[in-house]
């Protein structure tokens, strides 16, 4: 009658969901001041009063029907221009408008090239790297294509390139990066992203097709202490980029973002009409049309990374003190520390006394470790710290 996969994924609740919701009943039960979820990563950050400002300009100064109706489909030209020109002063590079394709946000731009990329014979295999975003694995099963992790390499969470090189098929279509990173909030270095293009221009030369590299860059401006993220597409040609504002600017909700595609990947023209019918064939009309233009508006408008550059910091300071093990924080709004047993499960259970919320490594492919979102009110991470101590103390800690 219906799809089983479809039936499956519509009716079995993520891990993080099952524990926000529990949060919100146990919240009921016990006051919201003395529940400290860490589940889930909505940003906490007021989006800059620049988007308010950029609604009511737009809404005043654009003709009422041409801001409510379609856009092309790649998203309304000059727009496109305005963030290229953005990216340009960035990164410097020498993208136009019609390098960019507007999307419902980075998960939109994402499920895009994997059906672009995905060949309509034969074999299709997508890598990531552990720890990753779970939902990587059902956009690319969507596809009839399959994800394929490499292990994480746990000393310091850059990526394990012996097990890499070894992964790498003939059937290989494409790498995931999302750097900074969900779960671990770390950074991918320049001497790793130069090392992972060297790797794959090695491979596409044995393979005889390219490889791409699918950058997942929805933290990219969240990062801290002078960190800088490189820009993948200066390191390696067959790079496609794809971009939202959800945490830039904190808005999850409006679903906006982009690809990127350079005129350096192999045969342009092909994988840009790729990209279109991809996003015709899962029902992609145009990204919004106003919050087109409101991005516009606000494109160079920067992060405020403050509070989560001091929410990372005390929760690291503290779980370090309670005897946790941790990489500190270097990005994004998560910390990814060691759990205290080796079923990471069964540590996150036992949490739930103290009202910890902490999601399981494994729905992120790294058993052993759980993740937590500090993309929260300071005062619940310092009311949450004694609490941490006191599932610590149970371990011996």
């Amino acid at each position: 009658m219906i799809s089983e996969k479809s039936y499956v994924l519509g009716t079995k609740k993520s891990t993080i969901r099952t524990i926000f919701e529990f949060g919100r009943k146990r919240a009921a039960e016990v006051g919201e001041e003395n529940v400290f979820d860490f589940s889930i990563g909505n940003p906490n950050v007021p989006a800059p009063e620049k988007v308010k400002e950029a609604i009511i300009d737009v809404l005043n100064e654009v003709d009422s029907v041409a801001l409510h109706g379609y856009t092309v489909a790649p998203g309304d030209p000059e727009v496109r221009e305005t963030i290229a020109r953005s990216i340009n002063r960035r990164f410097g590079t020498s993208f136009g408008g019609k390098n960019l394709f507007m999307t419902s946000g980075a998960a939109a731009a994402i499920t895009i090239c994997f059906k672009a990329l995905t060949e309509d014979e034969g074999k299709n295999e997508f890598l990531t790297f552990a720890p990753y975003f779970p939902e990587y694995k059902c956009f690319v099963e969507a596809m009839g294509s399959e994800l394929k992790v490499v292990p994480a390499n746990t000393a310091d969470f850059q990526i394990q390139f012996d097990k890499f090189e070894e992964m790498l098929t003939p059937d290989t279509k494409a790498v995931i990066v999302n750097s900074p990173n969900n779960p671990s909030g770390v950074v991918y270095s320049e001497e790793t992203i130069k090392r992972l293009a060297e790797i794959l221009a090695e491979k596409e030369k044995e393979f005889g097709h390219p490889i791409f590299i699918i950058s997942d860059e929805p933290y990219r401006e969240l990062v801290y202490g002078g960190l800088t993220v490189p820009y993948i597409p200066k390191y390696y040609k067959n790079t496609l980029v794809c971009y939202s504002w959800s945490k830039s600017l904190s808005l999850p909700g409006e679903r906006i973002g982009y690809i990127v595609v350079p005129d350096e990947v192999a045969d342009f023209e092909r994988v840009y009409g790729g990209i279109a019918g991809a996003a015709r064939v899962l029902t992609h009309v145009n990204a919004n049309s106003l919050f087109q233009r409101v991005v516009a508006r606000c494109v160079d408008e920067p992060s405020n990374i403050a509070a989560y550059e001091r929410n990372g910091n005390l929760l690291y300071n503290g779980l370090v003190e309670a005897g946790f093990t941790c990489q500190k924080p270097q990005g994004a709004f998560y910390l990814f520390p060691k759990a205290l047993e080796e079923d990471d499960y069964a540590f996150c259970e036992r949490a739930k006394k103290y009202d910890l919320l902490l999601v399981p490594g494994s729905d992120f492919g790294c058993p052993g470790y759980f993740r937590a979102a500090y993309c929260i009110k300071q005062e619940t991470i310092e009311k949450s710290i004694p609490a941490f101590k006191k599932l610590a103390a149970e371990y011996g800690k």
